[in-house]
């Protein structure tokens, strides 16, 4: 393990007590001494602070100078609107292959002259190398390196933030701004990735532990960890790539369909032009074979991922499985995602799990599972 990069954060994760754990090549923690129950209440309920420096942020200069050439040169990696992205706006994105499937999801913000892209961590040299083979000619592709990047999430996130910076009070859900906290010029986005309102922060190195610390002063903020984190990011409904996402799932399959504007479909203004259109606008138009659902087990035990889903108790052949799973501290209950043909995709429909060699019922749910908080 002693390959294992760290962020700037590491020795006050230690100092909070922290378990350490290897995540995409980062030592990161699992959780703290609230455990990963408590840390996820107490997020939905006050606020909860992340540590996400280890996912890629990168610029995306276009060499003429107008933010619309990189838009456009964006647009030919992701079925997304992006040139109608305004500025001082966020926008989820997809990084599609020939084949239709996803490579990675991202935030992309459109930041006056320039486009700030977030990545995640796993896939994030990939997608640096990705984005210098197929944009270099229309934009300077700049990871960032001297930057920390924190999330405050939770119905007490915004009173935090905005003791140290009442600005940020303003900000609306997918907003971004530049925002100075004491010393410290941070890049700062009203998102987050746990369904509760809350802030990306992109902050300064050398700045960054002094962030922290002043956040914790404010009282009702703790340090949250990745355990609590991914049972956040499941009762939202918000997908876990490598899990629920891979380079095989379409965007249509993985019920991400809201995220292709028109200006991508057929007859749109800049129909195509992506990786796997046709595959993409097919499936469209058609419907995929299978889709991305939610699930809720029938009893108190959690489905994880793998478990395979059957149309009968009896049946033979699966016609699904589980890509995530857990017990939901919000809901008190187990929840799950995965995917299932789509004549069994209905809400409501009752399918089998095998868990453990045993058939359990489980139940075609909406998402999220709980309702989402963001300030709109």
């Amino acid at each position: 393990m002693t390959d294992l990069k760290t962020t700037v954060f590491h020795a006050l994760h230690a100092e909070f007590g922290a378990k350490m754990v290897p995540f995409a090549g980062y030592d990161m923690p699992v959780q703290y001494k609230l455990g990963v129950m408590g840390e996820h209440l107490h997020t939905r309920t006050k606020a909860g602070l992340f540590d996400v420096s280890h996912m890629g942020q990168v610029l995306l200069k276009p060499k003429s100078g107008k933010v619309e050439d990189a838009a456009l040169a964006l647009e030919r990696l992701v079925p997304v609107d992006i040139l109608g992205l305004k500025e001082g706006r966020q926008r989820y994105a997809l990084f599609t292959n020939d084949a239709g499937g996803i490579m990675d999801d991202l935030m992309v913000a459109n930041r006056g002259d320039h486009l700030f892209v977030v990545v995640n961590a796993a896939c994030k040299d990939a997608d640096i190398a990705h984005m210098t083979a197929h944009l270099s000619d229309t934009c300077d592709v700049v990871p960032v390196t001297d930057r920390s990047l924190v999330a405050l999430q939770g119905p007490e996130a915004e009173r935090a933030l905005a003791a140290l910076n009442p600005a940020v009070a303003e900000m609306k859900f997918m907003d971004v701004a530049t925002v100075t906290f004491g010393k410290a010029v941070c890049w700062v986005s009203r998102s987050g990735y746990s369904g509760e309102d809350g802030y990306e922060i992109s902050v300064p190195d050398q700045f960054a532990v002094q962030l922290v610390t002043d956040l914790w002063k404010q009282g009702g903020v703790e340090p949250i960890g990745l355990g609590a984190r991914d049972s956040l990011r499941l009762e939202a409904g918000l997908c876990l790539y490598g899990n629920d996402l891979d380079p095989t799932t379409s965007p249509v399959e993985a019920n991400l369909t809201w995220a292709i504007q028109n200006a991508r479909r057929a007859g749109g203004a800049r129909e195509g032009g992506f990786p796997g259109a046709a595959r993409i606008l097919r499936e469209l138009a058609e419907g995929p074979s299978r889709l991305r659902v939610g699930l809720l087990p029938e009893g108190r035990a959690p489905m994880r991922s793998d478990v395979q889903l059957f149309a009968a108790e009896d049946a033979a052949e699966p016609v699904g499985h589980v890509t995530s799973g857990a017990f939901g501290p919000s809901i008190q209950a187990p929840m799950a995602m995965g995917y299932v043909a789509t004549s069994h995709a209905a809400t409501g429909t009752r399918l089998w799990g095998e868990v453990r060699g045993k058939r359990m019922p489980v139940v075609v749910s909406d998402m999220p599972f709980r309702p989402s908080t963001y300030k709109r």
